[in-house]
């Protein structure tokens, strides 16, 4: 897996994070907002805005359209533009102090940065939510602040087309002179395998509840599953002769 790579590309939200379950709470506190209509409680949010992300990937502004989406479900008088600011606004609570690395995340980080390993990010989260995990987000700053260990930080602004388009990974390889087969991709979700499959380039998956609808496909996609990152961690230790341990979702 990465025996014989010299790049590890790490997707942010759901894979190194754990901020789908949040977004989820967010969402539905905008909508709650914008209107008097009431959520279905068995609506998954996290599944419809997936697929709506991935509609709008080739859209200037695919948060934007997902919040005129939501103008238009929802039959809110706010414009998309308003309701998009809204949006981040309840979202910077959340943004600053609860989101936190996934259980033995910064560990894996630690690990692969001690053994020589390029590490780097390739997000569809935009640009000033980036900068807020940066600066301000008090639980990554204290374990592992990502400007210490990623060479590159790509996020929405850095490309015209999101996942599952491969242009992100393509911009990272380009500039660090690499192959994909020189690369690993670690994701979470759909979108993330298929923009990997897109690349060339092959894709572990940590596991993330809020994929468990398209978890067949995940799978038949990627070339490695892993149930959390302790996982992940014993097996790329046993990669490279410091145990022996796997196991797969």
């Amino acid at each position: 897996m990465i025996k014989g790579k010299k790049l590890i590309i790490f997707d942010l939200d759901g894979t190194l994070i754990d901020s789908i379950g949040i977004w989820n709470e967010i969402d539905r506190k905008l909508i709650e907002t914008i209107t008097t209509i009431k959520i279905e409680e068995k609506l998954d949010l996290g599944k419809r805005r997936d697929e709506k992300l991935k509609e709008f990937s080739k859209c200037e502004d695919l948060y934007l359209e997902y919040c005129r989406f939501l103008k238009e479900e929802y039959h809110a008088k706010m414009s998309a533009q308003e309701i998009k600011k809204i949006r981040y606004e309840i979202a910077n609570q959340y943004l600053k102090e609860v989101i936190d690395y996934k259980p033995k995340a910064e560990e894996t980080l630690k690990y692969l940065k001690e053994k020589g390993f390029l590490l780097a990010i390739a997000s569809t989260t935009n640009d000033h939510i980036i900068e807020i995990y940066q600066k301000e987000n008090k639980n990554i700053i204290k374990k592992a602040k990502l400007q210490d260990f990623f060479t590159l930080i790509y996020s929405k602004g850095a490309v015209k087309e999101q996942k599952p388009s491969p242009e992100i990974h393509h911009k990272i390889l380009e500039k660090l002179e690499l192959k994909p087969e020189e690369c690993l991709i670690i994701e979470d979700s759909l979108i993330g395998v298929e923009s990997a499959n897109n690349a060339n380039i092959e894709v572990a998956v940590i596991y993330d509840k809020y994929s468990d609808g398209k978890r067949k496909e995940i799978n038949q996609l990627s070339q490695y599953q892993f149930k959390n990152f302790e996982e992940m961690l014993l097996y790329m230790k046993s990669e490279l002769g410091e145990n022996r341990d796997r196991r797969t979702i």
